[in-house]
């Protein structure tokens, strides 16, 4: 059992079975599909670059776009920049994340013998990568513990009462020292999957939700 911030007792074993049990009701993460499916650090790395400000759906198809046409880092750093903004369009930022990922297949090759590198320091080396995506790729690609942090892990943690954070970097502090290692990569898959489809931002449908038992309802005006 875990003290949260709340003053509640949280069973972060039965709360990781639950979610687990739930997430074969979800779609899978596109960042967590691609490691599985392809068992790609490149395209990992890749991938995760992509999301950002991204529907799944839509990384899904980009992905699979640019990978028909440039597999390794080597012919994705000779792709003229134009063709990239025409394989990755419509992801979020893709004017801006066109020379990016151009400039990761390179340095990949410059610096990393076309290796994609297993420390935080250096993938966040990488321009348009920071801890996130960075803790993404760890934990994704290499099976490394990493705790990876975007919007949904954010809010639910809190939301649940199993942290009390402002900020993305304050939640992964909190949450290495609330969760037990083995739980560390997974925590991000199942959360992300359960925020897109059940706790969502703005009235979470708790009426359906798995880990209702669990959660202290913060900040929840209301629901579904």
């Amino acid at each position: 059992m875990k003290i949260t911030p709340y003053g509640k007792e949280i069973d972060i074993a039965s709360l990781m079975e639950s979610l687990r049990i739930s997430f074969d009701n979800y779609q899978i993460p596109i960042v967590t599909l691609i490691a599985v499916q392809e068992k790609d650090p490149f395209k990992v790395l890749i991938s995760t670059m992509l999301s950002s400000r991204t529907k799944d759906q839509t990384t899904a198809a980009a992905s699979k776009r640019l990978y028909e046409r440039a597999n390794t880092p080597q012919e994705l750093a000779e792709l003229p920049e134009s063709e990239i903004e025409k394989l990755i369009y419509p992801v979020g930022f893709w004017r801006t994340k066109a020379p990016r990922i151009k400039a990761a297949a390179q340095k990949l090759i410059d610096s990393f013998n076309g290796q994609v590198p297993q420390s935080i320091e250096e993938l966040m080396s990488f321009e348009g990568v920071g801890r996130k995506t960075a803790n993404l790729v760890l934990g994704e690609a290499f099976r490394k513990e990493a705790i990876c942090v975007d919007v949904h892990v954010h809010r639910i943690s809190n939301r649940l009462g199993i942290i009390e954070t402002k900020t993305p970097y304050e939640t992964e502090q909190m949450l290495e020292e609330v969760l037990p290692k083995k739980h560390w990569i997974r925590y991000n898959t199942y959360i992300v999957a359960h925020g897109q489809q059940i706790c969502k931002p703005i009235s979470p449908i708790c009426s359906q939700c798995p880990i209702t038992a669990f959660c202290k309802r913060i900040g929840v005006e209301k629901s579904r």
